[in-house]
């Protein structure tokens, strides 16, 4: 299984983009980045590939200084700047054709149980949801009618039982994953760059037959993606004290 992670931001909305990418907050004197690294490593799996963008070299010397080179590779995305659609077609060329696909942001701190579960799930793709999802349009959202996925969407209109945030991180088999890069590369073609990268999985699940796409409930395990200040003063005062490692 191969883990591809993006992680070419500028991280603007946290007030400091311009001085440090977001995978390389540090939250207990460990960066995000280590603890990715050996959260990843310890769970079996072989390498990672993260793309990069702002301060790539920044993240390259990081790795360097972790001494994880041999799991660690960085492809950049010369249009980072644009949306995060960009850095999962830059990735095209690391996707293989024949084993599953963990797909992950880079700017979440969390338990290594939510790996755990995408590891061990039965579902062929799966996503991560928490029913403990703030209002508003900024958590991206997982529409559930009949315990079955309807929608995906910072803003979804489909009625549904119920709804949780997604975590970001995804497994994907590969058939599907060949299908969310088909409808990445149609989204760029169509001159949609400054789109996030989930809209092009939306377009998977809401192509596919109900039943493709399952989730795993992980509400109560501890996480939280960083995109504000406040969220980093929740990390370090909630988050932080109830992680394993």
């Amino acid at each position: 299984m191969k883990v591809i992670m993006l992680a070419a931001g500028v991280g603007s909305r946290l007030g400091k983009g311009g001085r440090l990418p977001k995978a390389l907050l540090e939250f207990g004197s460990q960066t995000l980045l280590e603890r990715h690294i050996k959260i990843l490593s310890a769970a079996g799996l072989e390498s990672l590939v993260i793309g990069v963008g702002f301060e790539a070299e920044r993240i390259a010397d990081a790795v360097k200084k972790l001494h994880a080179e041999n799991f660690v590779r960085l492809i950049g995305n010369p249009d980072y700047r644009k949306g995060s659609i960009t850095t999962l077609w830059a990735l095209k060329d690391a996707i293989p054709d024949n084993e599953p696909i963990l797909l992950m942001d880079a700017d979440v701190l969390y338990d290594p149980r939510l790996i755990g579960r995408l590891l061990t799930t039965p579902h062929a793709n799966c996503f991560l949801l928490d029913r403990d999802v703030e209002e508003g349009e900024e958590p991206v959202k997982l529409c559930v009618r009949s315990e079955e996925l309807i929608d995906f969407h910072r803003c979804p209109t489909a009625p549904c039982d119920y709804y949780g945030e997604s975590v970001g991180f995804f497994r994907f088999s590969p058939e599907i994953m060949k299908k969310v890069m088909a409808n990445t590369k149609r989204r760029l073609k169509a001159g949609e760059a400054e789109l996030w990268y989930e809209e092009a999985i939306r377009d998977v699940l809401l192509s596919e037959p109900t039943g493709t796409f399952s989730f795993e409930d992980v509400t109560g395990l501890p996480w939280i993606e960083i995109d504000f200040p406040e969220d980093i003063c929740r990390a370090e005062k909630e988050i932080l004290p109830k992680l394993l490692v």
